[in-house]
């Protein structure tokens, strides 16, 4: 004769969980499962019964019934599996890690999955996991630089003010150039697209000179007054700020954020603005352009048409660089600025204290 089928008498809170984890939409079949032959074996059902009413087999309905009135709900989860015992010690993986980030392979400027394999002794692979489990990418470096400008949080603070609580009857203008644009073509025709292939062009090109834009973002639209120049001498951006007079209305102030370029801050710019009171300029910290919201917008065209336009001449890469301004202004989207002041400075302290720890920490351990 088999063992004969333990009871199951539930408390109201253990019947509660079961009726949750059976019904729940989220909750895994196996364990809805495993619930409702508790709560059928609970209700007084005999083991084939409840093979039937829940689609199990007899071994299953037995094996989660014994388990529950053993253990009760603590017995009612997965136990782990038994596998092969881990072969690489923590020291030997505290080492690795060591290694990885303070030491260089010999010739090279980083450690590869190989290199780093072929100097402690392990399987590509086990290092793949071990920099996996600890975040670590010696193939990836990415680029900073903080501003030394003795006035960086004043003029943080009143730039992000005004992206964040624009003035009233004003228009704030993120103004900016981007210089040296070159009108490339390729030596050979380029090879587009088709299923299975991606566009292909050659990694040659024959240049057939440069334009520079100068751009003005409106941050409330996101339209942008643009215009291309062959230089970027102070002459050209003069010529500038009467195309943006010209297209701002006469009854609004106008708030342009530049940065610190010389050609922005010449005699012949600062005479300009003394004769029209209704500009008020804001320069961006030394060393921080990327608070200058048109430099997102540089980005966008750089990636949308210039990267990878083909320009036979300097006059049709202005073409389509105008034929992008337009496009962009018949839909505009601002973009939109979230962090205040005293967030990007609690970062940039944030940072500035985690690199100080980590420099000292690295003299100490030489």
């Amino acid at each position: 004769m088999g063992r004969a089928a333990p009871g199951i008498v539930l408390s109201e809170a253990e019947r509660a969980e079961l009726e949750s984890l059976a019904r729940a939409l989220k909750t895994g079949q196996a364990m809805a499962r495993r619930a409702r032959i508790v709560l059928a074996a609970a209700a007084g059902l005999e083991n084939k019964a409840i093979c039937v009413d829940v689609g199990a087999q007899g071994n299953t309905v037995g094996k989660w019934r014994r388990r529950f009135a053993e253990h009760r709900m603590d017995g009612f989860y997965d136990e782990p599996r038994p596998g092969t015992p881990r072969k690489i010690g923590d020291e030997a993986i505290a080492d690795t890690v060591r290694r990885t980030l303070e030491t260089l392979p010999d010739g090279a400027t980083h450690w590869s999955l190989r290199s780093m394999a072929k100097a402690v002794g392990y399987a590509p692979s086990t290092i793949h996991r071990i920099w996996r489990a600890f975040g670590l990418q010696p193939h990836r470096s990415e680029t900073f630089k903080l501003s030394k400008d003795p006035l960086l949080v004043e003029k943080l603070r009143d730039i992000v003010g005004l992206y964040l609580s624009p003035p009233v009857h004003a228009m704030v203008l993120c103004v900016d150039e981007k210089s040296q644009i070159q009108a490339l073509d390729r030596t050979q025709p380029l090879l587009p697209m088709r299923p299975g292939q991606a566009e292909r062009r050659t990694h040659d090109y024959t240049r057939h000179g440069t334009t520079s834009l100068f751009a003005a973002l409106d941050i409330a639209t996101g339209s942008v007054i643009g215009h291309c120049y062959p230089k970027h001498r102070s002459a050209e951006f003069r010529k500038f700020p009467d195309r943006i007079e010209a297209n701002v209305p006469a009854d609004l102030e106008v708030h342009p954020v530049m940065d610190n370029y010389a050609t922005h801050k010449t005699k012949l710019i600062r005479d300009w603005l003394a004769k029209r009171p209704r500009w008020h300029v804001h320069f961006t910290p030394t060393g921080a352009s990327w608070i200058n919201q048109v430099e997102r917008f540089f980005a966008l065209i750089t990636d949308k048409q210039i990267r990878r336009g083909v320009h036979t001449s300097v006059q049709k890469l202005e073409d389509d660089i105008r034929t992008f301004i337009q496009t962009h202004n018949a839909d505009p989207k601002p973009f939109r600025w979230t962090k205040s002041a005293e967030d990007i400075l609690a970062s940039i302290e944030r940072f500035c204290l985690r690199n100080t720890k980590t420099a000292e920490t690295s003299e100490s351990g030489h």
